[in-house]
């Protein structure tokens, strides 16, 4: 099977607003989508977005496999975090993709 991606909330919010490069935008319309149940709080709680903005993220979420936390995200989440100075989103966010073996 072929590479899978955990999307991060930029590229989500860059791919609404229509600021992603043409290539990348339809990547995204194109490939599974999987988030993180970070970037799902993430993308769901940032400024109001506009009628379509909304509509494409309603999108994503309906679409989305959204990956919970468990103890193996949090146990990843933790040696990252003492390894690597991160914000705790981007660090459970880095964790998903390595425990899912996601780029």
């Amino acid at each position: 099977m072929g590479q899978k991606y955990l999307i991060d909330s930029n590229v989500i919010i860059d791919y609404v607003s229509g600021k992603l490069p043409v290539p990348q935008m339809s990547l995204i319309e194109k490939i599974p989508i999987i988030i993180s149940v970070v970037t799902r709080i993430e993308i769901l709680s940032s400024n109001k977005p506009t009628s379509s903005q909304k509509e494409k993220l309603e999108y994503f979420i309906n679409n989305a496999a959204i990956i919970p936390l468990d103890e193996e995200i949090i146990m990843q989440t933790i040696k990252l975090r003492q390894k690597y100075k991160i914000k705790l989103a981007d660090g459970i966010i880095a964790a998903t993709a390595l425990t899912q073996n996601l780029t």
